[in-house]
């Protein structure tokens, strides 16, 4: 049995292609009516679910900062190495909890949320650190990888059918900011010259983003890398 929209090869029983999701009829099967779970005029209410998780991750991760900072005073007598692991720690509860407390987080919200936290951090790091590389290299390519990454999430989100284009324009942006990042670091870093190593993962990632579109445009090759890879 075949599907008859795409013509993937289909299990016995199967309810409906595993490759465009078309639903498998079988014309001498005949579904039973079935007594609905709950009356039509009243739909039941959502489990929100319970806080408690989030409240003892919240707790653990409170915990952890005053025993870092605890430690680093009673030895130091001073907020020494205790700021690295705090920002380190907020930066992670910031990317990977803070989300756990909405019933559906909107990750074009909490991405760049995720990078403003490690720009902050990495100000943290420069302020302290003789390096005076924050605004000369890390904000530029921070940024501008938030922004690709937004966009790539963005357009995920809503504008889905587009996936190649929106892929093949990201990797074609990644190629770009390898280039920019050799440049900012033979700036911001003297002892650095520019050998141009970036060119390497510039070429590469053009090629893939190039073969994205090309299949986003050609739509017999893009079906046939659907019916081989299942993408």
């Amino acid at each position: 049995m075949y599907c008859i929209k795409c013509g993937v090869e289909l299990c016995d029983g199967e309810k409906c292609c595993p490759l465009c999701k078309t639903e498998v009829v079988h014309p001498e099967y005949k579904d039973k009516e079935k007594d609905e779970l709950y009356p039509s005029d009243k739909v039941p209410k959502k489990n929100r679910g319970s806080k408690l998780g989030q409240i003892l991750l919240t707790a653990a991760f409170l915990l952890a900062l005053s025993i870092v900072v605890l430690c680093d005073v009673q030895f130091n007598r001073a907020v020494t190495w205790s700021g690295f692991v705090i920002g380190a720690l907020v930066l992670g509860y910031t990317v990977f909890a803070l989300p756990l407390w909405f019933r559906a987080p909107n990750p074009v919200i909490f991405v760049p949320c995720g990078f403003g936290a490690g720009i902050l951090y990495l100000l943290y790091i420069d302020l302290v650190t003789p390096g005076e590389w924050f605004l000369s290299f890390a904000l530029p390519v921070a940024a501008l990888l938030c922004a690709i990454v937004t966009c790539v999430v963005t357009l995920m989100r809503y504008v889905p059918k587009g996936r190649f284009y929106i892929f093949g324009g990201a990797f074609i942006g990644l190629g770009g900011l390898m280039l920019l990042c050799e440049f900012l670091m033979t700036a911001a870093f003297s002892v650095v010259k520019f050998i141009g190593w970036s060119l390497y993962p510039l070429v590469t990632f053009v090629i893939l983003g190039g073969l994205l579109i090309f299949l986003g445009i050609c739509r017999p090759a893009r079906e046939t890398m659907e019916r081989r890879f299942f993408i």
